[in-house]
């Protein structure tokens, strides 16, 4: 067996992988602290430079106005509220931690990752549910279930390399003299 396709070349693209989804999940995590500022940018860019994207999908600027009206009372007479989001964030942010597990032992730890495919699966009821009984429009709930859906691509593909490697690795031992 040639090295790229040994151990350790797999080793190599399962950490690839992994760092991947680690970036992407403390991204998404860190965009919920600064809400308000974020929905005010929003705004102002859909409302100037990207105006054509406002004009190709209608009702966006309105929700955005409106999450952002929200946002700005929240914040101004509630600002308590702003921090169920920043609990949303950490929750993001140790997720995040916990895959350094399968990064040093992917055989070992595979279970961290079947546990995020199992919380990607999660979000597509959780929207389906909540963002009705919240108000949410369902082109909204339809962006919310794409993380779920984009989510645990990355995690089926390290899934499956987890277990060649825990096949190589077995093989590997089993073929070594004792």
């Amino acid at each position: 067996m040639s090295d790229a396709n040994g151990p350790r070349a797999l080793l190599k693209r399962i950490r690839v992988w992994l760092v991947v989804f680690i970036v992407c999940l403390v991204l998404s995590g860190l965009t919920a602290f600064p809400l308000v500022t974020e929905l005010r940018l929003t705004e102002a860019a859909l409302t100037s430079w990207a105006s054509p994207v406002a004009d190709a999908l209608p009702g966006l600027l309105e929700w955005i106005q409106r999450v952002r009206d929200g946002l700005d009372a929240a914040d101004a007479d509630h600002p308590f509220v702003l921090y169920g989001t920043d609990w949303l964030a950490f929750a993001h942010l140790v997720i995040a931690v916990a895959f350094y597990g399968p990064y040093r032992d992917p055989v070992r730890n595979i279970w961290v990752v079947e546990f995020g495919m199992i919380a990607c699966a999660g979000i597509v009821p959780l929207a389906l549910i909540c963002g009705p009984i919240r108000g949410i429009p369902f082109w909204w709930t339809v962006i919310d279930m794409s993380f779920g859906v984009f989510g645990v691509i990355p995690l089926l593909v390290v899934h499956r390399k987890i277990k060649r490697l825990e096949a190589l690795t077995a093989t590997a031992a089993r073929m070594s003299p004792a």
